[in-house]
């Protein structure tokens, strides 16, 4: 009695899986393929990948070399602190570049941030930075181990409350790097210096 019933249950299942795997099959058969194609176009259609040639042509920085005031720095990539300012590098012998900005010789204004004088008198990378003068070369290594040459235009000082947008913004439509420090007196309270000094520079 007992094998009679499971036999009947054994029937009623297989039927029923075939009467499902019969529907499924309709179901594709008569589904346009274009609607299926169209569907996975909108599921990925934010989605860009960049060719294969261009991403083995991607280069990223990873030193900086100033032979003028004896710099030769590997590059960290940093971004934005959370109250909105460019964050610096994690000690005192690495440079940082802005990584939401340009790469160092593409158009536009690219940023590197240097620390100068670090806790306990450690020597920093830009310690020297204030020794540059207009004309001096600074180079650029990227991952590809190609060299790009940037010439020193201009040096400013700001304080470091005063508003600096041509620091991170170019119109001219030509590649610059910009090295950023700080300088001035020392402020205990704020765990800052006063001011900042801005090296501007154009690509060669």
């Amino acid at each position: 009695m007992q094998s009679k019933t499971l036999s009947k249950q054994t029937l009623l299942l297989v039927v029923v899986l075939s009467g499902l795997t019969l529907f499924i099959a309709l179901l594709l058969y008569f589904i346009p393929k274009n609607s299926v194609q169209s569907s996975s176009a909108m599921l990925f259609e934010n989605v860009v990948a960049l060719p294969k040639q261009e991403q083995a042509s991607v280069k990223l920085p990873v030193r900086l070399k100033i032979p003028s005031i004896n710099v030769d720095a590997p590059v960290e990539y940093v971004g934005l602190t959370s109250d909105g300012a460019m964050d610096v590098p994690k000690g005192p012998v690495n440079v940082a570049w802005f990584n939401l900005g340009p790469r160092p010789g593409e158009t536009g204004s690219s940023v590197i941030a240097g620390h100068y004088g670090w806790k306990n008198n450690i020597p920093a990378v830009f310690d020297n930075l204030h020794k540059i003068r207009k004309g001096d070369k600074i180079y650029i290594e990227n991952g590809k181990g190609a060299i790009i040459t940037f010439v020193v235009r201009e040096i400013r000082t700001y304080s470091k409350d005063e508003a600096a947008p041509d620091v991170f913004g170019s119109s001219d439509g030509k590649a610059h790097l910009n090295l950023i420090t700080c300088t001035g007196v020392w402020n205990k309270a704020e765990k800052t210096r006063s001011e900042r000094l801005i090296v501007f520079t154009d690509k060669e």
